[in-house]
């Protein structure tokens, strides 16, 4: 009796053994169906979401070609006002820089003037400072005899006399003509009258003291007598 239980434990503990292996095996088949549904699932919403973007696509796409060229409408208008915006500012630079350019040019020749009459001015100021220098070298030399005319002395007086008016005409300084010439106010100061048999009325008889001018403007009047 007690083998007989013994074999039938053994039959029981076999039994329940390949009833766990066989439970075992099913679950591993029903795990691996069910990741092959999910799967396949997986794949089917997939191919459906794919399926979705390219009706989505196509769909876009109709009138994408309206939306395009509308945009590039705009894209050309905004480009235009900027262009437009360029081009007045452009104008107006160069509307800035041409003022510039002639207000620099005139300001250029206002100070060239300004320089020129300057510089004349100070001419003249020096002029006037040599020329009572050249009247007492004339008065000097008109007073000498013919002995004095030998002398050393009056020969180096003569020399330095040229040297300095030849030096003034070279400045531009040059004497008014006033003997024999028609009384004229602005180069003659008249001091006064004479009879004269040998001038008309109004032409200069004598002359006192000579006069200068300096690039055609006159830096001291000749002083005269005038004919009547």
């Amino acid at each position: 009796m007690a083998e007989m239980n013994k074999e039938e434990k053994l039959d029981n503990q076999q039994n329940m053994t390949e009833e766990a292996s066989e439970d075992k095996d099913n679950k591993a088949d029903t795990e691996a169906k069910a990741e092959d549904n999910c799967e396949n699932a997986e794949a089917e919403v997939n191919k459906n979401s794919e399926a979705a973007e390219t009706d989505e696509e196509e769909s876009a796409k109709e009138p994408a070609g309206e939306d395009e060229e509308s945009g590039k409408k705009g894209k050309w208008k905004k480009n235009d006002k900027k262009l437009d915006a360029l081009k007045q500012k452009n104008e107006e630079l160069e509307d800035r820089v041409k003022r510039q350019m002639a207000e620099f040019e005139n300001f250029r020749k206002r100070t060239e003037k300004e320089k020129s009459t300057m510089f004349e001015m100070g001419a003249k100021s020096v002029i006037e400072k040599l020329l009572p220098v050249v009247d007492n070298f004339e008065r000097g030399l008109a007073t000498a005899s013919d002995d004095d005319k030998q002398d050393p002395i009056y020969e180096g007086m003569n020399l330095i006399y040229k040297q300095l008016v030849d030096e003034l005409d070279k400045l531009g300084v040059k004497p008014i003509e006033a003997l024999g010439e028609e009384f004229n106010p602005e180069f003659h100061n008249a001091v006064m009258q004479e009879d004269s048999d040998e001038f008309e009325e109004g032409i200069v008889c004598k002359e006192l003291q000579k006069g200068y001018t300096y690039r055609d403007s006159v830096v001291r009047h000749s002083m005269v007598a005038v004919a009547k």
